[in-house]
C-alpha cells in the first residue's frame, strides 16, 4: 500500500525500533512466513472474494466513484477521516494544501483516497501476514476489483522503520505551499511516544487543543522559519472548510482524535506483527536445530525463548502505551470520531471500556490498548501469546514495578485487570 506522509509512499502506519533477532529485510518471504504466495486471511481479502464471486457489490458514486460504498463494505467510519496534504504517496500529483489526501480507517483496514484519483489506496491488517496492500480503480466498471500488491508497496512499508515486516508508516514533516516536503527540514516518525509537539506536519489538524503546540496546518514559504510550528494555537481549526476544496471530501474534518488513535494503532499493529514474525521464524529455526541434534519436542533452547521474550516484551510496552507523549493540554474532536469509537466497546458489568478516552494527559482513560481484542492478538503463537498474558498480568497485578510502568496507577491496573476479566474471551485461567 502507498501511504501518504513521508519517505515517498506513507498510508498509514507507525513506525517501530528493529528488536534484538528481528528478521532481515526479506526473510518474511521466505517459510514460514512465505508473505508473497501465502493466502492473506483479512477484511478486505473477505470482500475481494465476494466481488469476484459475484457475491457482492460496489455502487458508483459520480462524486466520489467507489469511496462511499467501500467504506460501507468494510465498516469504516467516515468520521475517521484525516487530511494529509504532503506530496509523498503514489498518486501525489493529485495532493496539494488545497487538494489533501484523505485517509479513512477502523481497527482491520486504512483506505487513501485522492480526489479524481485512479485508484483506491487499502491497507489490510492480516492477522498472519502483517500489513497486506490492495487497490481499487477509480474508472466505473461492471465488475470493479480489488488489486492485491507487493513489491512496490513495500518499498516503503516494510524497512527498519516499520521493524522490517510489511507494516505501516506515519510521518510529520514540514511542506512548502505547493505540498512538497521541505526535505532540508527536520522530519519524524510519529507513534504514541512522539511528542505532540513534532506531530501532524503535513496533515491538517481540526478539534480543539488550546494551545498545545504540533506541526498540523503548517505551511511554510521559502525560508520560513521552521519555528512557526510553536504558534500552534493560531492555527487551531475546528473545521478546514475555508483550507480544502469541501465539495471533494466526504466531510470538511481531519479529526485531531482520529489522528491520536492512528499514531498509536498503527505502532501496535506493527508490534503484533513483528511478535508473530519473530516467534514464527524462532520455532522454524527451532524445528531445523532440533532436527539435526535431536532435542526433546516441545524444548526451547535459550536462543528461541529469548527472541520470544525480546518481541514480546516490546509488544507488552506497546499495549500498555510505555512512554506515550504527555498532553499539556487537553484535546478535543468536533468530528464524531471520539463518540463512535468508544461506542465500539466491547464495555464491562460496569460500562467500562478500554476504548474510553482520557484525552486531559493522555490519549485513553483506561492504558491498555483496545488491540488486545484484534484478531492479530489472538493469532499469535501460542508460545507468544502465553508470554505475553504472563507480562501483562505481572506488570498489572503489581508484581513488576519497573518505572516504565510508573504511568499505570494503582486504580489504572486494578480497572485494567477487571475489564479485561469482564471482557476478554481467552484470558488464562489464572487471571481469574
Amino acid at each position: 500500500m502507498h501511504c501518504s506522509t513521508l519517505g515517498r509512499c506513507a498510508l498509514v502506519a507507525a513506525w517501530m525500533l528493529p528488536i534484538a533477532g528481528a528478521l532481515a529485510a526479506d526473510d518474511y518471504d521466505q517459510p514460514p512466513i512465505s508473505y508473497s504466495t501465502a493466502e492473506p486471511h483479512n477484511t478486505v481479502e473477505v470482500v475481494r472474494q465476494q466481488l469476484d464471486a459475484g457475491a457482492a457489490a460496489l455502487a458508483y458514486d459520480d462524486d466520489f466513484g467507489y469511496l462511499p460504498s467501500l467504506l460501507n463494505a468494510l465498516h469504516v467510519p467516515v468520521e475517521s477521516q484525516m487530511f494529509v496534504y504532503s506530496q509523498t504517496s503514489l498518486q501525489r500529483g493529485r495532493i496539494s494544501p488545497r487538494t489533501p489526501r484523505a485517509i479513512y480507517f477502523n481497527d482491520d483496514v486504512y483506505i487513501g483516497y485522492c480526489h479524481r484519483g485512479g485508484i483506491i489506496e487499502i491497507s489490510a491488517v492480516d492477522p498472519q501476514l502483517g500489513a497486506v496492500f490492495y487497490t481499487l480503480g477509480q474508472r466505473e466498471s461492471s465488475s470493479p476489483a480489488l488489486v492485491r500488491h507487493n513489491d512496490n508497496c513495500l518499498t516503503c512499508h516494510s524497512t527498519s522503520r516499520t521493524g522490517n515486516v510489511p507494516g505501516h508508516l506515519v510521518r510529520s514533516l514540514y511542506v512548502d505551499d505547493s505540498g512538497l516536503p521541505l526535505l532540508d527540514r527536520a522530519s519524524y516518525v510519529v507513534n504514541h511516544t512522539t511528542p505532540i509537539k513534532d506531530r501532524w506536519g503535513g496533515w491538517y489538524v481540526t478539534g480543539t487543543h488550546d494551545a498545545q503546540s504540533h506541526m498540523g496546518n503548517l505551511i511554510l514559504s521559502e525560508g520560513q522559519a521552521t519555528a512557526a510550528a510553536d504558534d500552534a494555537g493560531d492555527r487551531q481549526v475546528t473545521e478546514p472548510g475555508e483550507l480544502v476544496l469541501p465539495e471533494h471530501y466526504l466531510t470538511t474534518y481531519s479529526d485531531v482524535v482520529a489522528l491520536m488513535v492512528l499514531d498509536h494503532q498503527t505502532f501496535v499493529h506493527n508490534r503484533l506483527t513483528q511478535a508473530s514474525f519473530e516467534t514464527r521464524q524462532a520455532l522454524d529455526d527451532e524445528a531445523t536445530i532440533g532436527q539435526a541434534s535431536d532435542r526433546p519436542d516441545g524444548r526451547l533452547s535459550e536462543v528461541a525463548t529469548s527472541r520470544i521474550a525480546s518481541a514480546g516484551d516490546d509488544l507488552v510496552d506497546a499495549l500498555l502505551l510505555v512512554n506515550e507523549a504527555p498532553l499539556s493540554t487537553p484535546l478535543r474532536g468536533t468530528s464524531g470520531f471520539a463518540e463512535v469509537f468508544v461506542q465500539q466497546g466491547p464495555h464491562d458489568a460496569r460500562g467500562r471500556s478500554l476504548r474510553e478516552f482520557d484525552l486531559n494527559t493522555r490519549t485513553f482513560r483506561y492504558p491498555c490498548s483496545y488491540l488486545i481484542y484484534s484478531k492479530s492478538f489472538d493469532a499469535l503463537p501460542s508460545e507468544m501469546r502465553d508470554y505475553v498474558w504472563q507480562r501483562l498480568w505481572s506488570v498489572l497485578a503489581g508484581e513488576d514495578t519497573a518505572e516504565k510502568f510508573a504511568h499505570l496507577s494503582e486504580n489504572d491496573r486494578q480497572a485494567i485487570r477487571e475489564i479485561l476479566q469482564d471482557t476478554k474471551p481467552g484470558i488464562p485461567a489464572y487471571w481469574e
